[in-house]
């Protein structure tokens, strides 16, 4: 017996042991594992990209038709030649890139030296009409105008040089070249369309392989929706213009054909277009958020009149982004159900609240993460995102919000919770409410700095609180290198705001540490003198917090999935559209070909592929809801409440640790005098700008950036300290 144990033992130990060497040998191969993804990426997107420059050109185009003639004959037909070849590069892009994402996530870390190309992120212009805008941006924009007018050109030269008048409009020879003018800016307006939906991607985001969170790319979006509806529109006012000389738009307008361009599709295309973008201005988003959130929805109808206008041929170049946009979409929808509840909520004196969330244990998220929710006591479609101020180190069962009651929806909240603030009940009812996320980076950026910039604004403080309680978990159990300086501009209007900073107050009190020190500077702007920072750390105590009921709901957020899965939807959904294709293709369209009948009307066959897109697109979200269900199986008991730190009163009470922090009242603060004593009392050679408010002190904080950092671009000491420049926004 005692041989047999002995033996159970030693196998054990030699497997755990094996394990552990295999487990090592994989994190030892995962820089390996990394460059060759990465190398595979770019060669994807160049080829990808080459599609796109070949396209327009006479040779691609002869050699394309005979392509397609021969896929005919095939099990797969032109349709999914076209898939294959326009679609299909960006798609394997983005499964590709998940995969990176995750072993990216496991790959050891270590602070890496200032790179020269990384003066390309900083800001390049600074101006309030299209932001804050850096060198990387400024090159992409230009690639893309550079291609745009390859198109145009290459196009319009081809078409001239055939000069084929329509004969059945009569068309004399400036009227033709006006007409396919028309034309070939409706193919530009295509491709932006192919670009319009990938920067606005939240769970499948493909911008995060390059760094870019989802609430910094929507600006993509607004870029490229404006330039599409511009080309949209010039194609149809010149379209309209010549059909009104030869007194043919009643004749052409109503025209549903049953092959090549449906005129009418097109109209009501561009018409839903126009009132997508006039509702997305921003005099009409801020005041009337309602009417921009709806009215956005009627994207469906701009996409499939769009199909029916240009044709399935020029539906596959704009496909990969509409596909991975709707995978997106029901994934969302599927990971916000089901509902969550509030476990408390904290209000604090400045009209603000904290709700703490109940979070799977599991559930790991990088500080400046944002949530969207959705809470439909208040409103059962609107969804409003929020940034996450609490650590996911540090709370393992909970994950907090801080709301400020400036809207309609937020005032909604407070006064939800205020009301029943004085009932008798020891607990109040509870509250559903619905997550999507966390979002946000992959990695622990702000770590690599040698010290830490941060200027807030307002409720802007609230990505800030996740960083700094991050910082200090990682201080206290020293696994990783932290920045040395870390100091804290915080800007508010009235003195009692600033005690949104309870959840830190414990760092901002303990300075002991040696491996990093914390320097607040508060900036009251509408109060001339007021309380001394003792005071306002009395303030704290005011924070009223009511806990709410839970016994409806046993559900907590458990986040995303994987980028490992998100990876195996992609896969498995484009496989099936392909699929599902070719089995419409042999069903509907090779029978009539092979029988020598009249042909489908080219709608029908737009309907086919839409069925096709359905079904593929229900199959990856079948995948989704099964893991959704296996995570509910679980289990997961609430936590009560919020686990809060205690402060210990001699800490409150010690006049050294207080007087570390400034504040100043009666006005803003002097940003170039804060850069330039900065780099004087921390020593730190790199340093992370992080901000977050209003845009105008964005724009001013880029602006210092810019001028700061410019010298280390022209070549000047390499000592002087460097500005990175970083924006944080969770508002659309």
């Amino acid at each position: 017996m005692m041989s047999t144990r002995r033996l159970q033992t030693a196998l054990e130990s030699n497997s755990h042991m094996i394990c552990c060497g295999l487990h090592i040998k994989f994190r030892m191969a995962i820089p390996f594992l990394l460059v060759v993804l990465k190398l595979l990426m770019i060669i994807v997107f160049s080829g990808w990209v080459s599609l796109w420059l070949l396209k327009p050109t006479e040779m691609w185009t002869q050699k394309w038709k005979g392509a397609e003639e021969s896929a005919t004959a095939t099990v797969f037909g032109y349709n999914g030649l076209d898939f294959a070849v326009y679609s299909f590069p960006l798609i394997f892009l983005a499964i590709v890139g998940f995969i990176y994402l995750e072993l990216k996530q496991k790959e050891p870390r270590s602070r890496q030296a200032r790179s020269p190309g990384k003066a390309l992120s900083n800001p390049l212009i600074v101006n309030s009409y299209v932001g804050i805008v850096s060198a990387v941006e400024v090159l992409a924009v230009l690639f893309f105008v550079l291609f745009l007018a390859w198109t145009f050109y290459t196009r319009i030269s081809n078409d001239y040089r055939k000069m084929m008048l329509v004969k059945n409009m009569k068309l004399n020879m400036w009227q033709f070249k006006s007409s396919r003018v028309a034309t070939r800016l409706g193919l530009l307006a295509e491709a932006c369309l192919a670009l319009l939906l990938l920067p606005i991607l939240r769970g499948l985001a493909i911008f995060r392989i390059l760094g870019i969170q989802f609430e910094a790319s929507v600006k993509y979006h607004v870029w490229l929706g404006t330039a599409m509806i511009l080309f949209a529109t010039l194609h149809g006012a010149i379209t309209f213009f010549i059909w009104g000389v030869k007194n043919r738009i009643q004749d052409e307008m109503w025209r549903w054909q049953k092959t090549g361009r449906i005129y009418l599709a097109g109209e009501v295309t561009l018409v839903t277009g126009l009132v997508i973008w006039i509702t997305s201005l921003p005099q009409i988003r801020r005041r009337q958020f309602e009417i921009f959130y709806y009215t956005h929805h009627l994207y469906i109808v701009f996409l499939v009149f769009f199909l029916f206008h240009g044709g399935d041929r020029h539906f596959y170049m704009v496909f990969p982004g509409i596909f991975l946009f709707a995978l997106d979409k029901l994934l969302r929808i599927i990971q916000s159900r089901p509902e969550t509840c509030i476990l408390s909520a904290r209000l604090f004196p400045c009209n603000a609240i904290e709700l703490v969330l109940p979070k799977d244990p599991r559930l790991k998220y990088a500080p400046t993460s944002v949530i969207y929710m959705k809470i439909p006591s208040i409103s059962k479609l609107q969804w409003h995102s929020f940034s996450v101020s609490s650590s996911s180190s540090v709370d393992e069962n909970t994950m907090s919000v801080i709301v400020k009651c400036e809207g309609g929806w937020t005032s909604s909240l407070y006064n939800m919770v205020q009301t029943e603030l004085g009932s008798d009940a020891d607990r109040m009812k509870c509250i559903p409410v619905a997550v999507e996320g966390p979002y946000g980076p992959t990695s622990l950026d702000f770590l690599r700095y040698d010290s830490l910039l941060l200027v807030a604004g307002g409720i802007g403080i609230t990505p800030f609180l996740s960083i700094l309680q991050e910082v200090e978990f990682v201080q206290s159990s020293g696994k990783k290198r932290i920045p040395s300086q870390i100091q804290l501009i915080y800007v508010v209007k009235k003195s009692q705001d600033i005690c949104l900073l309870e959840s830190v107050l414990p760092s901002l009190l303990n300075q002991k540490s040696e491996q990093f020190h914390l320097k607040l500077k508060v900036f009251v702007t509408q109060e001339q003198s007021g309380a001394t920072i003792r005071e306002l750390v009395n303030e704290f105590s005011r924070v009223e917090t009511v806990n709410f009921d839970t016994k409806s709901t046993n559900y907590a957020t458990f986040g995303l999935e994987t980028s490992l899965w998100m990876a195996s939807i992609i896969g498995f959904s484009s496989i099936m559209f392909l699929i599902t294709l070719c089995c419409f293709n042999q069903a509907f369209l090779h029978p009539i070909k092979k029988a020598s009948k009249p042909k489908y009307p080219s709608s029908v066959i737009d309907l086919l592929l839409i069925c096709s897109f359905a079904i593929a697109i229900m199959c990856g979200t079948f995948i989704a809801i099964v893991l959704r269900w296996r995570k509910l199986q679980k289990g997961l008991q609430i936590s009560s409440q919020k686990p809060l730190k205690e402060i210990k009163p001699s800490l409150l009470e010690s006049s050294r640790a207080l007087e570390e922090h400034e504040i100043h009242f009666g006005g803003r603060p002097k940003l170039q005098d804060v850069f330039s004593q900065f780099p004087n009392e921390t020593g730190g050679s790199d340093v992370g700008v992080f901000v977050c408010g209003p845009e105008g002190m964005k724009e001013s904080v880029a602006s210092l950036c810019q001028m700061k950092s410019q010298g280390i671009r022209m070549g000047a000491q390499s000592k002087k300290a460097y500005f990175s420049f970083h924006s944080l926004n969770f508002s659309l």
